[in-house]
């Protein structure tokens, strides 16, 4: 059984060759709660992007739990990748300050929880290199055992990028998109051929399954070292989708917003949420929401470490929609639809889709999408698309100067159009 289980994880590896579009994503079931994201003092750092400069004093943290009784050997390693997210040309000893395999050395045990974890901590070393970065972390030193990966950017600002949140050139979606346009102003640079040299990538929500590559831009001048990119063919054009669905999970002794019911057992916290309806349509409402993150925490041991103390909770998630569907449970919670478990099942006694998850005592943020195949989900028959939702998006700027062998980042952009978070 062990051989096998050992075979199936060499065979689920990202290969890291220059191919492969390397992602995040988590090997083992054992892991969980995996986060990255800048240091800084309470829940609103928890929410940010893994962007840092590669000038910044501070650096990004790595959380994760391992649902074990004892701590392994777990070794990190970096992995330049250009800005496709293929493994770039570069060597280890390229971007590294020091030799590239880090030991995860910071542990600490949970504290009186039903289920008991280790919560290990990482800080992201300093590098040479700005640009994109996987993060993979394995056990016992080999590298065919990677339990996670992560990805992250480090930017050197050399590009003075603008952005802005504009009404979409096609006026029958207009109640329904999101248009952003970009200003790339390269004066810094060593640019011959902006078109080769110069590449936009835009997302919405920190997710990579949405992201867009501007290939044209719609207004070039050498001269004055200028790009624009305000195209008219939906090039940047995201879909507005909705405000996140919510759970409370920060209690264990009483329900939390959305939750319909929680038991607590001696060695097991199990809880249902509320059963969800599709809204495809209607008026739009307003209220505050993580964009699809999520945040540790719990309101039973106030003045405690909730990364320590925050017990596990066995949910359950409802959609009340018609059978004969494939539909994904979407946020960072499921790894955007990606995990085994963001996939709901029928039931037919209840009729309704369902489908659990072992989550740490916080506030989630999902929404549920229709999976078309190919990898494409598509989230507003089930959630609907208002162009008054409050997103947020990032413009990241990437630079290959001539003869170089990777993709520097540049210039970077975080818009939050609409905004009413926190």
């Amino acid at each position: 059984m062990k051989l096998r289980l050992q075979f199936i994880l060499f065979l689920a590896l990202p290969q890291l060759s220059n191919g492969q579009v390397l992602e995040d994503k988590v090997f083992v079931d054992h892991i969980l709660s995996v986060r990255m994201f800048p240091q800084g003092a309470g829940t609103e750092s928890q929410l940010q992007s893994p962007v840092i400069s590669l000038t910044d004093s501070k650096s990004l943290v790595v959380l994760f739990d391992d649902l074990s009784y004892d701590p392994e050997l777990y070794t990190a390693k970096l992995v330049h990748c250009d800005a496709d997210w293929k493994k770039s040309a570069l060597k280890d000893t390229d971007f590294s300050l020091a030799f590239n395999e880090y030991n995860v050395l910071e542990y600490a045990y949970s504290v009186n929880t039903r289920m008991p974890y280790i919560r290990y901590s990482f800080t992201i070393p300093r590098v040479s290199k700005s640009g994109n970065y996987l993060l993979k972390v394995y056990k016992n030193r080999d590298e065919n055992a990677v339990i996670f990966t992560r990805r992250f950017m480090i930017v050197e600002n050399l590009a003075a990028v603008g952005a802005q949140l504009v009404p979409p050139v096609q006026t029958e979606d207009r109640r329904s998109l999101q248009q952003i346009n970009a200003t790339v102003n390269y004066s810094n640079l060593e640019v011959i051929d902006p078109l080769a040299q110069v590449k936009v990538y835009m997302r919405q929500n920190q997710r990579w399954d949405n992201v867009k590559f501007l290939s044209k831009p719609t207004f070039l001048n050498q001269n004055s070292k200028l790009i624009r990119y305000e195209p008219f063919e939906g090039e940047s054009t995201f879909r507005a989708g909705n405000e996140f669905r919510f759970l409370d999970l920060r209690f264990i002794r009483a329900t939390g917003v959305n939750v319909a019911s929680i038991k607590v057992e001696e060695s097991l916290i199990s809880a249902e949420a509320r059963v969800d309806l599709p809204r495809p349509s209607g008026a739009y409402a307003q209220y505050l929401d993580l964009n699809g993150q999520y945040v540790v925490q719990t309101n039973d041991r106030p003045g405690g470490d909730p990364e320590l103390e925050s017990e596990y909770i066995y949910t359950t998630f409802y959609l009340n929609d018609a059978p004969g569907k494939t539909i994904k449970l979407m946020g960072a919670l499921s790894q955007w639809g990606k995990a085994p478990e963001a996939t709901l099942v029928y039931d037919s006694k209840k009729q309704v889709y369902s489908t659990s998850l072992l989550l740490k005592q916080g506030w989630y943020d999902y929404q549920y999408a229709t999976d078309l195949g190919g990898g494409k989900l598509d989230l507003e028959p089930l959630e609907g698309s208002y162009f008054q939702t409050e997103n947020e998006y990032e413009i990241l700027v990437y630079y290959r100067a001539l003869g170089s062998r990777y993709d520097q980042l540049v210039g970077y952009v975080y818009l939050q159009p609409n905004r009413r978070r926190l």
